[in-house]
């Protein structure tokens, strides 16, 4: 008997990318964990992305399965792209000739010779294979045959002491199909990994892991979504800004237009998000570009999340504004990827961001709020989503900017939602339209600004062939926001200028 590992700094990776960093490093060493879940939540696939992380590991392993073959085992495998070697598999099923009625069982009830023929066979494959981790699929098989909660428990925690006495890191899988919820094994293992899976009125589904508990390690709690792909799992850690401080000097990011960051007080800081607001059409994608452009124009890697507006069309129209965003993304300064909300959950959505940030970017452009709410299913939580993630941008001294489209053309509502985000954002840059004369006009203005002084007018605004265009201040008018202005009268234009705060 080998000396079970008492050391919880001694881990194995799961192999399950984003699942180490929600368990603190990974599994300790000689623990027996349960991994839960319905049919189809991919406990299955986990538990071979477990045993063939450890074959990477040069370390053995052992698939001990009580209803799957070792056929169908194999093609999961071969679906994701393993091929198994360096894994034993240990069948432990009913033999078919058990269907002849001349072998039931009259005198002695099935568990009582079932469950120790197969615990038998579990310690001899284990004695005969001398694995490093060991999976074993599933525990409803365990518990129907156990019949009652004391015999399950004490057959439980009797194979919990053998394979630690055999220093092996042992995964259950429980797909609770058995007649009963029970929580012994719960009580019994080091750790519980909770696998669950929700079905969504439209689009795919939601999958989201949950670590019940792990004795001893300080994991990351809560709900984290995950997928599943040709390849395995992917789990995106819940994401926490706090975790992630950090201070540095900010500098601005001038707009490229000397008009713009005049009104801007100099341009956008460092670690500061912006809201763009405006009715559809008013130019707020193209003016988040404009930030864009002139940034990577300096070097400076740029990355944009669009929810609505094609990929394709994005560049085409920047392109023909001059703005030449398609040679960007050739050259690698840019990068641009259309999100679809429907398929997309938010943990994978904000895992994007963080990646993109990782990566260089220095100016990350959200467009628009509006589909990002959309890919918050429960909107109750769309502000703190997005608190977290523009903290943790800023943290990063990463200039955000996020388009938010205003219903009507003369409103000043946000979508159907009702949900203000302008109180989240550092900045507020609001884009209007007003009528004069029979014309629709366009106005720009700076409602709030955080990281300095800005202009309190209200300036012309347009989008032209040549770009976005920042004019004169509109002095001449009175109640622009309300898109519906007047204009002022001579003798009121004449009066002088009253000083400004």
């Amino acid at each position: 008997m080998e000396n079970q590992n008492s050391d919880t700094f001694r881990r194995l990776s799961t192999g399950v990318p984003g699942l180490d960093t929600v368990l603190a490093g990974g599994l300790t060493r000689d623990r027996l964990y349960l991994v839960e879940g319905e049919p189809g939540t991919g406990k299955t696939t986990l538990a071979l992305q477990f045993l063939n992380e450890g074959v990477r590991q040069g370390e053995s392993g052992l698939y001990i399965t009580l209803a799957e073959t070792a056929v169908e085992l194999r093609a999961v495998a071969a679906a994701h792209g393993w091929d198994m070697a360096g894994i034993a598999i240990e069948e432990i099923l009913p033999d078919e000739n058990s269907l002849a009625p001349d072998q039931q069982y009259t005198i002695f009830h099935p568990s009582e010779i079932e469950l120790g023929l197969t615990s038998q066979r579990i310690v001899a494959a284990i004695e005969r294979t001398r694995p490093v981790r060991v999976v074993l699929d599933s525990l409803s098989e365990l518990q129907l045959l156990a019949e009652n909660a004391l015999r399950y428990r004490r057959h439980v925690l009797a194979l919990k002491q053998y394979l630690s006495s055999r220093c092996c890191t042992t995964i259950f899988l429980d797909d609770r199909t058995a007649l009963s919820t029970d929580l012994q094994v719960r009580s019994v293992a080091h750790g519980v990994i909770t696998l669950d899976v929700a079905h969504q009125a439209y689009g795919g589904e939601r999958r989201r892991l949950r670590v019940v508990k792990y004795r001893g390690i300080a994991f990351a709690g809560g709900a984290h979504d995950y997928r599943i792909a040709t390849g395995g799992l992917r789990v995106y850690p819940r994401l926490v800004a706090a975790e992630s401080r950090v201070s540095d000097t900010r500098r601005q990011l001038s707009s490229g237009l000397a008009s713009l960051d005049q009104l801007l007080g100099g341009g956008l800081e460092e670690g500061m998000s912006t809201l763009i607001t405006g009715p559809a059409g008013s130019g707020k994608s193209t003016l988040s570009t404009q930030f864009v452009a002139a940034a990577a124009a300096r070097g400076e890697p740029c990355a944009m999340f669009l929810f609505e507006e094609s990929r394709n069309n994005l560049l085409n129209r920047s392109d023909a504004l001059g703005m030449n965003l398609s040679g960007l993304v050739r050259g690698g300064l840019l990068t641009v990827q259309q999100i679809d909300p429907a398929e997309l959950s938010p943990g994978q959505f904000s895992q994007a961001v963080v990646d993109a940030a990782g990566d260089g970017a220095r100016i990350i452009v959200i467009d628009s709020l509006n589909g990002y709410m959309n890919a918050v299913p429960d909107e109750r939580f769309m502000a703190t989503y997005l608190h977290e993630l523009l903290t943790y941008l800023g943290q990063r001294g990463v200039v955000t900017i996020v388009v938010a489209v205003q219903s009507g053309v003369l409103g000043h509502q946000y979508g159907s939602s009702g949900v203000d985000a302008s109180y989240i954002a550092d900045n507020v840059i609001m884009l209007r339209y007003f009528e004069t004369q029979g014309t629709l006009k366009q106005a720009i203005s700076v409602a709030k600004k955080r990281g300095s002084s800005h202009e309190r007018t209200i300036r012309a605004f347009a989008v032209e062939h040549q770009g976005v265009a920042v004019g004169h201040v509109l002095q001449d008018f009175h109640g622009i926001l309300t898109g519906v202005p007047r204009i002022l009268p001579a003798a009121a234009l004449n009066q002088p200028k009253a000083a400004e705060d």
